[in-house]
């Protein structure tokens, strides 16, 4: 939070800066799809292919926000059928670098994170005794 005091940060409510790009970044396709983009240029199918998971009207949404957000560009040829290619602009290589950062450090700490969550939690001032476990499943 350079150059701001945390007490601004919070003031600005729904209006921060952090909050709005994390929103955009922090849903469940953007991330995979910047990432699939970080080699280079992909067409439309190749990215379908290359996230399994996602349907075709959802990847259209998240391509068409990440665009909104000048994070990548999207360049249509006029060709039969069109041909559509997306690629990383400047800023969302820009974004790479810090988000390759969190990347790593998923990559590192995620069986230490899944372990925690694993763990039963209490409240302060709460003994560890009263809080409700879950049953090994079996």
């Amino acid at each position: 939070m350079a150059g701001m005091m945390k007490a601004e940060w919070l003031a600005l409510g729904d209006a921060c800066p952090v909050r709005l790009l994390l929103d955009r970044i922090g849903d469940r396709w953007s991330v995979l799809v910047l990432t699939e983009l970080d080699p280079g240029v992909r067409r439309f199918s190749e990215l379908r292919r290359s996230i399994p998971d996602i349907s075709q009207r959802m990847l259209t949404q998240t391509l068409r926000s990440l665009e909104t957000d000048g994070f990548i560009s999207r360049t249509v040829f006029p060709t039969v059928p069109p041909r559509v290619d997306y690629e990383l602009t400047d800023l969302g290589r820009s974004l790479m670098v810090p988000l390759g950062g969190l990347i790593d450090w998923v990559k590192a700490n995620d069986a230490t994170v899944r372990g925690a969550r694993r763990q039963p939690t209490t409240m302060p001032g709460e003994p560890a005794s009263s809080r409700p476990t879950m049953a090994a499943a079996g």
